[in-house]
């Protein structure tokens, strides 16, 4: 789960690590009161659910109040296009308004998972204010990590290899590891997937304060977290992946492309998304009912396919291990009895029970395109969406 920037700064507050004097605004009125509070020079910024603000003009530096009212009323209940949005963008209902502060230098901080690993890693770096993968590809000697033992916790020692290695003073060293052992206690108390300052300022006084930060938090731990729960935007949601989390089908991600897919395991689906690639054609989704017996996941998947505009044809690709394809081929029938399904849909069914889930859907005379194999089945679903 995603929460917005202001949101991520009240907690980071919580835990000791210094953020910009701001408050949140929902329309140019109030963003001009809190400019008027804040008082000189302050920097409006585009709540989203998505990096990359600056560069689509969700970020923005006004003088006095009457500029950040005017700027707010340009941003405020518009539809920001970044490079992490889909491609009609995010919407925006708020704005934080904080007060200018010019960084002396600009650093990055982070904690994340290392899967493999199996422990969470903090990773710093002196070439903090841009994208941080642009610097691991140029520059990768710039990024500096250190794994964090969950029994032993965030040590200090660690702090202070991070710090002299961004070239932080022996003062600013001392508050950047008591910044970072802050950061280790937010990630763990409120169980984060990610905790990211960028950038992470040094300002002209010498002080440490996080100019940016962006929290997610791992969904499966949410139910220990009602606070968390509440900051949820669903309005940033995808329609269509808010659809799918309404029925049950929690691993569906909408995607740019026309080719519906459903596919059991997530292995297998993120092949699918790449053979339909290799042939030529884009798609709609990821979808992985799991590995489970359950007709209705089939039936709900198809309710999410004909209502995207954007989906001109389904590839159903199913792999019978311990899901049986008898089972997944009566869920197949099943939607098309109980909707309206004109769309062109492939189906390719391998492994446990095949011979029967392919006598069911024979005898049921639905109106489906069968594939022999894998190949087949991405070659069928790319020609038919066209």
């Amino acid at each position: 789960m995603k929460i917005h920037e202001y949101q991520a700064k009240a907690l980071l507050s919580l835990y000791g690590i210094p953020v910009p004097n701001g408050k949140v605004a929902e329309t140019p009125a109030e963003a001009g009161r809190i400019a008027s509070e804040l008082g000189g020079k302050v920097i409006v910024k585009a709540q989203i659910y998505a990096g990359g603000r600056g560069k689509a003009g969700g970020v923005k530096i006004a003088s006095d109040h009457d500029e950040a009212e005017k700027v707010t009323a340009g941003i405020i209940d518009t539809r920001l296009v970044t490079q992490h949005t889909m491609p009609r963008g995010a919407p925006v209902r708020k704005v934080l308004v904080e007060k200018f502060t010019v960084p002396q230098r600009e650093l990055y901080l982070s904690i994340v998972i290392d899967n493999a690993a199996q422990m969470p890693v903090m990773i710093a770096s002196s070439a903090g204010g841009i994208d941080i993968e642009e610097v691991a590809r140029k520059n990768p000697e710039k990024i500096l990590k250190v794994h964090i033992d969950p029994i032993t916790g965030f040590q200090d020692f660690s702090g202070r290899k991070l710090a002299y290695g961004m070239d932080l003073p022996p003062e600013q060293a001392r508050v950047a590891v008591k910044l970072m052992s802050n950061l280790y206690r937010l990630f763990r108390a409120k169980d984060c997937s990610l905790v990211e300052i960028n950038p992470l300022a040094v300002t002209r006084e010498g002080e440490l304060i996080a100019l940016d930060a962006k929290l997610n938090f791992d969904d499966s731990a949410l139910f220990r977290h009602d606070d968390i729960r509440q900051y949820h935007d669903a309005e940033q949601d995808d329609p269509f992946e808010a659809i799918a989390n309404e029925l049950d089908i929690k691993n569906y991600i909408k995607l740019d492309g026309n080719i519906g897919c459903v596919v059991n395991g997530a292995g297998l689906a993120m092949a699918v998304l790449d053979l339909i690639s290799y042939a030529g054609g884009k798609a709609a989704n990821f979808l992985d009912i799991g590995t489970l017996n359950n007709p209705n996941r089939v039936v709900n998947a198809f309710q999410i396919f004909t209502t995207d505009p954007n989906v001109k044809s389904v590839l159903i690709n199913i792999f019978g291990g311990i899901t049986r394809a008898d089972v997944m081929a009566r869920g197949i029938i099943d939607a098309y009895n109980k909707m309206d399904i004109k769309i062109p849909v492939v189906i390719r069914l391998a492994g446990t029970n095949v011979t029967e889930g392919k006598r069911l859907l024979a005898e049921s005379k639905i109106n489906y395109i069968e594939a022999a194999d894998f190949y087949d089945a991405a070659r069928k679903a790319v020609a038919a969406a066209k």
